[in-house]
């Protein structure tokens, strides 16, 4: 089992910045992905970013790209979610998940997920 606990959400106003911080515990030796994904009301695209796990590879969303920078210290066992020039329609909570599928090779979503933290971006 993979154990996630996401923090640093809170309110921010439209063009300001958040940090978002995934701990990582428990069983992780055949974990190939991190990924950050948000849910809010009439949203149907939960997917923001992903990171391999062991390598340096990355993915985003389009709505993200550009925005946002997801990174990993494997010695902290913490996964980041950097959020700059964040929009109103960034506003969600956030999800940290993981997965044993390579980032690239993903089929059956993710299978661990932390409890979710809010982002509020005001205008």
């Amino acid at each position: 089992q993979v154990q996630l606990v996401e923090s640093g959400g809170g309110l921010v106003q439209a063009g300001g910045s958040l940090r978002l911080s995934c701990a990582v515990s428990g069983r992780t030796f055949d974990m190939n992905t991190m990924g950050w994904l948000r849910q809010a009301p009439g949203k149907d695209r939960p997917f923001v970013a992903a990171i391999s796990w062991r390598g340096k590879s990355t993915t985003y969303a389009d709505s993200v790209n550009g925005r946002f920078t997801i990174s990993r210290d494997n010695a902290k066992k913490t996964v980041y979610l950097q959020m700059n020039s964040l929009k109103p329609e960034d506003t969600a909570v956030y999800y940290c998940a993981s997965t044993p599928q390579s980032l690239g090779r993903i089929t059956r979503g993710y299978e661990y997920w932390g409890q979710g933290t809010q982002v509020t971006v005001s205008s």
